[in-house]
């Protein structure tokens, strides 16, 4: 997982929660980085499971809640960081649509080990979307913050549902309707 995740991740709960809350959870957990991170670097995942799950006794929110906090916060930063990219789009359904032959094309190139979702559109038309998102990290939650930003950013509104189709959530169909 590439160190961007971890460093915006420990900026939200410094912000969000004080910096005791952020030496806390790097306190309790085994990490192989001791907690020492670059944007640029790459961390195993299970380092961030550890961070979240420590997160998570201590605040007594759900992996899921936390994650979705942390996707809204993401968006921020992919908003300030890459508007170029966001501008180049006409509307959220048209980013959410490039996300595979676009979007992650960009991100490899800037972190060629990147190991991104994957993102399967199965249905699409002018106001409604059926994705499929798919990853062994299951971070759906973080998805679908990301997903409810963009359609913010394009000052449109939406109803986004989804429904585990691998009861792990490495397997989860998004249904999106413009409203």
């Amino acid at each position: 997982m590439k160190g961007i995740v971890f460093t915006e991740f420990l900026e939200l709960v410094e912000t969000k929660f004080g910096y005791e809350v952020v030496d806390e959870i790097i306190t309790k957990s085994e990490l192989p980085s001791s907690g020492i991170y670059t944007s640029v670097g790459t961390y195993a995942f299970s380092e961030m499971l550890q961070l979240l799950t420590h997160l998570s006794h201590h605040t007594q929110l759900s992996i899921d809640n936390l994650l979705y906090v942390y996707g809204g916060h993401f968006f921020g930063v992919l908003e300030k960081n890459y508007a170029d990219i966001l501008s180049s789009y006409t509307g959220p359904l048209e980013l959410l649509n490039s996300i595979e032959n676009h979007i992650h094309v960009h991100v490899r190139k800037i972190y060629p080990d990147a190991e991104l979702p994957r993102f399967e559109v199965v249905e699409k038309s002018l106001h409604k979307m059926t994705m499929i998102y798919y990853s062994d990290r299951a971070m759906y939650s973080f998805a679908k913050a990301l997903m409810e930003k963009a359609f913010s950013y394009y000052k449109k509104d939406a109803l986004i549902t989804l429904q585990k189709i691998q009861e792990d959530g490495t397997q989860v169909q998004f249904n999106i309707e413009m409203i």
